[in-house]
């Protein structure tokens, strides 16, 4: 078993502008640095990386997304995520993930 790196970060949650809607957190810039950096050899396709991540009491298997444009990786929050901790867009959320 391979151990877990885990990072937390408080961010706003923001909806994309394009067709489906997505809502995200963006990882602050060094913390993208460095997951880039040190575990960018991780990422699949279209600069995808699996984790863990934890809202709340909420824990779920998902993955981040490199952003090239911004320099940043971008959590999506799935409906469900944000519906059950009673989450709301450009609310300031405590994140962790686990790479």
């Amino acid at each position: 078993m391979q151990a877990k790196i885990t990072y937390r970060f408080s961010a706003k949650l923001w909806k994309d502008k394009g067709k489906g809607g997505w809502v995200f957190v963006s990882l602050p810039k060094d913390i993208s640095k460095e997951i880039k950096e040190t575990l960018g050899w991780q990422e699949e396709g279209w600069g995808r990386m699996k984790v863990i991540a934890s809202i709340q009491k909420v824990e779920w298997d998902t993955a981040i997304w490199f952003d090239k444009k911004q320099g940043i990786y971008l959590l999506p929050i799935k409906a469900e995520i944000r519906n059950s901790n009673k989450l709301t867009l450009d609310q300031f959320i405590e994140v962790s993930i686990s790479i």
